[in-house]
């Protein structure tokens, strides 16, 4: 069975910024931002480019979940679309069967960003993920966002 999420976050940070700092420098500025769960981003393979396999190592991994592995599917640098699938670790190989998140980041009129997640996947049973499970995905989703916009609202030449 097949699910699709979709969310969206307005930040008062331009494209340009977010870009850099929440996509091309992700592996280096996660782990210093969220030190409690994340330790590490390995690249397995790869430059960071399409194609790239990235190890999440997590601090306190769920030991259902374990650490996470993705990789990069799309990485348009103009248009600002990223999309990545996890190949191992988190829901999959649990309940899901495929999971691909594309993250588009837009301009806003005032200058800022909104940036809209859509993930589709597909289930190892015949019935989607739940309410809950969704709304931990998307809160995870959102405390990434607001860790990155927290930073660069208090460093603002970081990734100008």
């Amino acid at each position: 069975m097949s699910g699709t999420i979709v969310d969206e976050y307005a930040s008062p940070i331009s494209v340009e910024r977010l870009w850099r700092a929440g996509i091309c420098d992700f592996k280096n500025l996660m782990p210093k931002l969220l030190p409690q769960v994340l330790s590490s981003i390995e690249f397995l393979g790869g430059d960071g480019g399409v194609g790239t396999i990235q190890q999440y190592k997590l601090i306190k991994a769920d030991e259902q979940f374990g650490d996470v592995k993705d990789r990069i599917e799309v990485i348009d640098h103009k248009n600002h679309i990223f999309k990545y699938s996890i190949i191992e670790g988190g829901l999959v190989g649990l309940k899901l069967k495929s999971f691909v998140a594309e993250i588009t980041l837009n301009s806003t009129r005032e200058g800022g960003c909104l940036a809209k997640m859509k993930i589709e996947y597909e289930s190892l049973e015949d019935s989607l993920l739940s309410e809950e499970e969704i709304t931990r995905i998307k809160d995870g989703t959102l405390a990434i966002m607001k860790a990155i916009e927290g930073y660069l609202l208090a460093n603002p030449d970081a990734y100008a």
